[in-house]
């Protein structure tokens, strides 16, 4: 309505299911690299009916690490996440990884200590009151899952959320040379992550 378009809410569906996955991983090269104490945790969403677990990493200051969807929550899928978290990172390890009390993270951190994937002196400590600001990121998340109605499938679900967590990384100011209240200067980011004249 800004620029003077009538668009359906179909077709803009449409456009985040298809650029979504590409702004995740523009905005994965530019962001500032977390710090060592981090939050693990995940939620549930709804996908093509059937309940399915949004796993979620911030570390201490509420810095999107990463997410991942996961239709069980067990050790191995817990594993599969700190593995996928610890790939992101890079050089990055963590020096505590703060957890809700789920079993599953234990076992997952100390089998990954012994394959030295993580270090030997990372402590999983279980604190469910330190997790607030990550519970405060899975509001924002499922706040924008609602208004959307939920998810008809796995890959639109995959696709949509990459895009929302793009989004709140950009909004929370975790592009290494952006400011977090540079609304133009984000707005000008993500069209230059596209190619677009401003």
């Amino acid at each position: 309505m800004e620029r003077g378009l009538s668009v359906d809410h179909s077709t803009i569906g449409r456009w985040v299911v298809r650029y979504a996955p590409e702004l995740n991983k523009r905005v994965r090269r530019e962001i500032r690299p977390p710090n060592r104490s981090w939050r693990v945790d995940e939620t549930y969403v709804r996908v093509a009916g059937m309940w399915t677990y949004l796993y979620g990493a911030v570390d201490s200051t509420g810095e999107t690490i990463d997410f991942m969807l996961s239709p069980k929550r067990d050790a191995i899928a817990a594993k599969h996440f700190l593995q996928l978290t610890l790939h992101r990172t890079g050089p990055v390890r963590p020096r505590v990884i703060n957890v809700d009390g789920h079993p599953a993270y234990a076992t997952a951190i100390e089998e990954l200590k012994r394959s030295g994937e993580l270090g030997r002196r990372c402590r999983c400590r279980p604190s469910p009151y330190m997790n607030n600001v990550l519970e405060q990121d899975h509001r924002f998340i499922k706040k924008r899952i609602a208004a959307s109605l939920w998810f008809r499938s796995v890959g639109g679900a995959l696709n949509t959320i990459a895009g929302y967590e793009s989004m709140h990384m950009i909004r929370k100011g975790q592009i290494r040379w952006l400011a977090k209240g540079d609304i133009v200067g984000q707005i000008r980011f993500i069209h230059e992550v596209y190619g677009i004249a401003a």
